[in-house]
């Protein structure tokens, strides 16, 4: 009877387990994580407390899919002004595993990224967001967070140009939160 009850405690907690690294959606709380930069520093999500972000969750054989969104981001706040810099950041995280190609080659793909929308980009080389939000692979992930880091928009894959203006629109209406 002990065994009985104690495989049925690991087969619950199994199911929590489970429940609490399920797909990412809309609405719900995204889990923390921690990832480098290319300088080997430390970023989690609480780098940027207080702050709307669109993490770019990215595959480096896909990484100029959504370079209109993030062109189209960058002009709001750079040259419109219309989405504050401190209510605000976008960023990159890599999906090392989901690529062929070395690493040190991954991070000169972002560094020129890094460069261009002048942001920082942090490296997953195991997949870890991958699994724990359920992402897919071998993508591009866009996912707009608020500053209680509630999932407010979720893109996977190329964001249609159609939807750019309203998830500007969103993080304008986020950042005044």
């Amino acid at each position: 009877m002990k065994k009985f009850f104690i495989l049925l405690f690991f087969i619950s907690a199994g199911h929590i387990l489970y429940a609490q690294s399920g797909t990412l959606e809309v609405g719900m709380k995204a889990s923390e994580w921690k990832f480098k930069d290319a300088d080997g520093v430390f970023h989690s999500m609480d780098t940027w407390k207080g702050k709307v972000l669109q993490i770019n969750y990215v595959d480096p054989d896909e990484s100029d899919l959504n370079d209109p969104f993030n062109d189209a981001i960058d002009k709001a706040v750079d040259v419109d002004k219309i989405i504050p810099k401190e209510n605000f950041k976008g960023f990159g995280i890599v999906d090392c595993e989901s690529t062929w190609k070395p690493n040190g080659l991954i991070r000169l793909i972002a560094g020129k990224k890094a460069e261009k929308y002048e942001t920082t980009i942090l490296f997953d080389y195991d997949a870890v967001l991958q699994q724990q939000w359920g992402l897919p692979s071998d993508s591009y992930t866009v996912i707009i967070v608020d500053k209680n880091r509630v999932v407010r928009a979720l893109y996977k894959g190329k964001i249609p140009d159609s939807e750019i203006s309203k998830i500007i629109k969103l993080i304008i209406e986020l950042t005044k939160e």
